[in-house]
Parts: structure tokens; sequence; C-alpha cells
């Protein structure tokens, strides 16, 4: 009919900004996506492709909610709208796993009967500001970190029970207590384990990873397990080299290309993503990885005035990609290969543009679709060599 739109899978894709591409077919997608790096890496070398996901539904493994007041002062819970710090209510979200988002509404439906009031921003009172539900896809755990403003949580453990009770998956609760006044979800130091273990565990790529309130850890596991194993077959490892995992968080790609490397050296700020690499590390009974806390570009500068050798350097910055000082780094410590693993395509032709000028060329490069439905959100993996 004329003049009728039409409706969107999704009633607040408008406000929300997260899934821009919700309402494109899924082979549209991964062809604008494909389209989008290709013209940002045609100064280097051509595309090889871009791999969707077989069912790129309800993926995400991490699902933070923020909690809030509507104008009648009731309780709501969803996510910050674009731009914005207003609440768009969101009960269900076709990107994110289903039973955290459930849990997430019966949370919501406990506050009134337990008197637990949400946090006020304007006003600085109230207890609940955050739910982060962090989901093991391979094992079924799930972790519950309900993120306060302060560490009096009254009844808490009648109401973990009844929360228990409702969803009896849920294998640990974690109290996070964040003061800040930023809209950082996570408050800095102080949690307390409330039930089970504090931390769930999940599989990747054949190995065990343990993961805490604060680990990074990637939200697609399905599509990560294609990512790596692209990263890897882009390293050519023989089982002789010694590998650098720069920006490493709790040492998953470096665990995972431990079986075909002679030596493993892991690199990470985050004190608490270190701990639980170690603890991987061990889990998994890997022996030929060390892991070390320390920013990466100062690090490879160390090892190249220590004139050791290293023959593949796999990077995985953040969005905003790598800055100059860790790329003079990498050109100081002159890896045979590099293998950058990009979730900002933007910031990966910036970088590559200065990693061609430092005497590398770029081989291969291919795409992997971790996050379907968003705009321009595109992993791209990329291997250069001398």
């Amino acid at each position: 009919m004329a003049g009728k739109t039409q409706k969107s899978k999704c009633p607040v894709s408008n406000k929300c900004g997260g899934c821009g591409y919700i309402d494109l077919p899924y082979e549209e997608q991964l062809k604008k996506k494909e389209a989008y790096v290709s013209g940002l890496l045609k100064p280097f070398c051509k595309l090889e492709g871009i791999t969707g996901m077989k069912n790129p539904y309800n993926y995400r493994n991490k699902v933070s909610a923020a909690f809030g007041l509507d104008r009648y002062k009731n309780p709501i819970s969803g996510i910050y709208e674009e731009k914005s710090h207003r609440i768009v209510p969101v009960d269900s979200c076709l990107l994110e796993d289903k039973k955290a988002d459930e849990i997430i509404c019966t949370i919501r439906s406990l506050l009134k009967s337990f008197k637990i009031k949400v946090y006020d921003e304007n006003t600085g009172y109230g207890l609940l500001r955050h739910v982060l539900v962090r989901v093991g896809k391979a094992t079924g755990e799930i972790m519950v970190v309900l993120v306060t403003a302060s560490p009096v949580f009254p009844s808490k453990q009648n109401f973990c029970k009844v929360l228990r009770s409702k969803h009896p998956e849920i294998t640990t609760i974690v109290q996070d207590i964040n003061s800040r006044t930023d809209s950082m979800v996570l408050g800095t130091s102080k949690e307390n384990v409330l039930y089970g273990k504090g931390y769930i565990e999940d599989k990747l790529c054949g190995k065990t990873f343990r993961i805490s309130a604060r680990s990074f850890y990637q939200i697609n596991p399905a599509q990560t397990e294609v990512l790596y194993t692209k990263a890897i077959e882009f390293a050519g490892l023989s089982g002789k080299e010694t590998i650098l995992d720069a920006y490493s968080g709790i040492g998953t790609i470096g665990m995972v290309a431990s079986d075909k490397a002679k030596t493993v050296v892991s690199v990470e700020l985050n004190k608490d993503a270190v701990k639980d690499a170690i603890i991987n590390a061990k889990k998994n009974e890997i022996k030929n990885i060390r892991f070390f806390t320390a920013d990466a570009g100062e690090f490879m500068e160390q090892l190249a005035a220590d004139k050791e050798k290293i023959d593949v350097v796999f990077m995985d910055p953040p969005r905003n990609g790598s800055d100059e000082k860790f790329l003079k780094s990498l050109l100081t410590l002159k890896p045979d290969r590099i293998v950058y693993i990009s979730c900002g395509p933007e910031s990966l032709a910036r970088d590559l543009k200065f990693l061609t000028k430092g005497g590398y060329k770029v081989r291969h490069a291919e795409c992997v679709d971790m996050f379907p439905h968003t705009e321009k959100h595109v992993e791209t993996v990329v291997s250069l060599s001398r």
C-alpha cells in the first residue's frame, strides 16, 4: 500500500542504534560489509571474501542492561539510546542470548518485592545500576553480575535464592560495586561473590577458558572459532616458530595457536586478564606459553633491545586500532610475519599504511562477520610479511 512504511523486525532499532542492518536480508548485509572493507583495503590487497553466520541471531554471549526509572517511577531496564543517557526499555533483543534476556526481566520483576531501589543518576540515590549476564555457549554456564552503587545489599542471599529458583541454570552470581559517576558498567576493583565460583568457563577451538566478570572474551564464540582458525592459517605455522600474542586478553589466540608453535609469548596490560590467562593455560595443560603484564609496545621494544627473535606477531587491538608507538615498536622488533585481527576497518587501513611504509607487504585479507545486523562492524584478518 502506498505511503505505508514496513514495520521493522526490532521495535526499538531506530532508538538504540545497535542493529542498523536488521531489516536488510542477511546476504545483502554481507555484501555491504565486504564492499566497505574492500574499498578501504584496495591500496594494499584484494579482499578474499567474507564468512557469515549460519544462524545470525541471538549470538551475543554477554548482555548488559542499564536500570533506571520511567516517568511514573517504575523500574525499567534496557539500553542507552544512541548518543544519550536515556534508557530505551528492552525485554528481548534479536542479537542477545535469549536466556540472558529472560534473567534480566526476572531480576526487574523481583525488585519491588525485595524493596530494591534502582539507582537514580540525577539524585545519586538507589542501589541497582546495571545487570550483566555472561553465558558460556558451549558449557551452558551462566554468570549474573549485579552492579550496585554501594556495597550494602539488604537480603542479598534471599534475593539470589529466589532468582536461582526461577533460573536454576545460573551457576554463579557476583555483586560488582560501582560508585563511579561515569557511564562505565563495572566498578574498578570491588566485587563480592554471592553464589557459586565467581566465574564461568567456556570452550573455544577445543580449549577451556575461564571468564570472570571483567574478562574480555569475544561476544560471538561461533564466529570467533572461524576467525581464529583463519588467523592461524594465515600465520603459516610449522611448529618451529616463536610467536608473540600482543593485546592477549585472557590468552585465547595464543593458547589456540600454541599447538602449532614452538613458543608463545603473551603480553597484556590488564592484570585481571593475565591472572585468568595463567589459570587457563594450566587448565589446558599448555606448557609452551609465557605471560607478561605490560604495555605491548614497550614490551616489544625491550625484546628488540635484548635481540630476541620473534617469528610471528598476532595483534588484536581495540576498535581504534594501534597507536603509532606500538606500530613503531613492531617495526623495531622486525617479526617475519604479522597477523592483524581488526574490528575497526578504518583504523586497520590507517595502520596498514604505516606498516607497508615500514617494509611489510600485505599477503592476505579476509572478513568474518562477527556482529550480524550491525552497521560496518566486521572483523578482518590480515597477514603481512617482510
